[in-house]
């Protein structure tokens, strides 16, 4: 009986790449849905503007990337285009934003960088929309 073994098993990697998908989507969240209630809120906005770009357009870039992009890669529509908006987002946490900062205080963004460009890089699997319409689309 084989115990271990470095064979790549589709099944597997499938479920794997759905779990990395909820599991950065699903925690992204927590980090956008606080932001769309401030950006929807009213009042003056506190936010940071790290590119320059104004608070109000940079909070709507970062609640896009955050919510939309996240809930697209949970459902698996679109996962490597979605991952783009939230592997440049990260970008900007990390060099810009905690820049400065020790590594403790930038690592959470290094971690969901790492897990965006696995997704850019592997797609969203087969448990995913995207597959479930290209599979409808190739039987056309």
């Amino acid at each position: 009986m084989v115990t271990y073994s470095t064979n790549l098993n589709l099944k597997n990697t499938d479920l794997g790449i759905l779990i990395l998908r909820l599991a950065a989507g699903g925690l992204m969240l927590t980090h956008g849905l606080p932001k769309l209630s401030k950006l929807f809120a009213g009042g003056e906005l506190a936010f940071a503007d790290p590119l320059g770009v104004g608070v109000e357009l940079s909070l709507t870039l970062a609640v896009f990337a955050e919510v939309i992009c996240a809930v697209l890669i949970i459902i698996g529509l679109g996962t490597r285009l979605a991952a783009v908006p939230l592997i440049i987002t990260m970008l900007v946490v990390f060099f810009i934003v905690h820049g400065a900062d020790p590594l403790r205080a930038k690592e959470l963004s290094l971690l969901y960088l790492m897990a965006y460009i696995v997704l850019a890089i592997t797609g969203s699997g087969k448990y995913s929309l995207d597959y479930y319409f290209l599979k409808q689309k190739d039987k056309k």
